[in-house]
């Protein structure tokens, strides 16, 4: 079973209120209670202020009951103010009643009451908000240690010093994560996981802007979300049949090109799925610009690292 909390909130009572992040959470349940052909994902639970008053004590109740029971995967998501409070060295999630340190909710007793869920496999905690970096640091160190603990990934909007920016529609952090769950940063098999999530925000932010800040200790990657694969697996499962080694390469001629007079259609069918490998970077030509000149030439292709990869996931049975 997998579940999931999200929680956005624009108003609050008495600091300045915000504009997209009910907007956020309600995007981020949408794209992930069903993959993308329909599968049930994550069963959610959805809490904006625009239903509801989220104070202190109700988001206290929700996030230690999404902590609670058993399952393979529990994940909670905000989007609202964030705080870092330099006097206690604490990071805070700010609720609707906030008005000063003290009523904030500190980050690492999420952390710990996610920490000490031992029946729940995999605990994922994204943070769209000011100052979120400091999850995980050990605050009697006060340096950058982490206490992350076992099963757990943590993917926050920005560092500890810096804010969360907020865009036409959404968050800034949010409005990428949408994107790379859609598809952007899906592998070949057509699985997301938190690292090509964080790895997908990172690259499309620049220096000068917020910096995600991403920390797990987990054995494996989970996939939070799949879409359709961009090579079949069928296809897949024939790499170590065409390439009998990593480094062999697979003999072409004009009976592979369906322009040629020599063409087999049967070779054309393995060329076209040689040339879907070719588009996606697991296969490259040899001594050829493209596989059309390496057929028309009769030299061949190759796999390339990524290929010899999915080649060897192949051989292991992953697919």
């Amino acid at each position: 079973m997998r579940k999931a909390l999200f929680i956005g909130i624009n108003d609050y009572a008495h600091i300045s209120g915000l504009s997209g992040c009910c907007n956020d959470a309600m995007a981020m349940a949408s794209v992930l209670k069903t993959n993308a052909n329909g599968d049930p994902n994550f069963k959610n639970v959805l809490l904006t202020s625009a239903e509801d008053y989220l104070s202190r004590q109700k988001l206290e109740d929700q996030i230690r009951e999404l902590f609670s029971g058993d399952c393979n995967v529990a994940l909670l998501y905000f989007a609202g103010h964030g705080s870092f409070d330099a006097d206690t060295d604490e990071g805070m999630l700010i609720a609707q009643d906030y008005r000063n340190a003290k009523d904030g909710i500190r980050i690492t007793d999420i952390l710990n009451w996610a920490d000490k869920a031992t029946r729940i496999k995999n605990k994922v905690i994204i943070l769209d908000c000011c100052e979120s970096g400091s999850a995980g640091e050990v605050r009697a160190l006060r340096s950058e240690s982490s206490m992350v603990g076992e099963g757990m990934t943590i993917l926050t909007a920005c560092k500890k010093a810096e804010p969360a920016l907020e865009g036409a529609q959404h968050g800034v952090f949010t409005g990428l994560l949408l994107q790379a769950l859609h598809g952007g940063a899906a592998n070949i098999l057509g699985k997301i996981t938190p690292g090509s999530l964080y790895s997908f925000v990172d690259n499309a932010l620049g220096p000068w802007e917020q910096r995600p800040v991403f920390k797990t200790n987990v054995s494996q990657f989970i996939s939070l979300r799949e879409v359709s694969p961009l090579i079949p697996k069928d296809i897949l499962r024939k790499l170590p049949d065409w390439f009998v080694e990593a480094e062999s390469v697979f003999p072409l001629d004009p009976s592979y090109e369906p322009t040629e007079k020599a063409f087999a259609p049967k070779h054309g069918e393995i060329f076209a799925q040689l040339q879907k490998c070719n588009r996606h970077s697991l296969i490259e030509p040899v001594d050829a610009e493209h596989m059309y000149y390496a057929a028309l030439n009769s030299t061949g292709c190759r796999l390339t690292a990524l290929g010899a990869y999915y080649r060897e996931l192949a051989l292991k049975g992953h697919f």
